[in-house]
């Protein structure tokens, strides 16, 4: 899977970084900040929750052939 966080989307609500902090940070901003575009399959659960909680669908994940 690869991951993509679009930052002008981003409202700041953390719930990437709650539920995925070894793929998600956020800034001094409180932007996300992608840590790891191609996480490891033990943190692909935690990355799908991430992208359904975010408010403002600032995360798309991108299945891998």
């Amino acid at each position: 899977m690869r991951v993509e966080v679009n930052r002008q989307l981003c409202c700041g609500a953390g719930m990437c970084t709650l539920v995925a902090s070894e793929v998600f940070d956020q800034s001094d901003e409180g932007v996300v900040v992608l840590l790891d575009a191609r996480p490891p399959a033990a943190a692909l659960a935690a990355v799908r929750e991430a992208a359904d909680q975010c408010p403002c669908s600032a995360i798309t994940l991108h299945e891998s052939p």
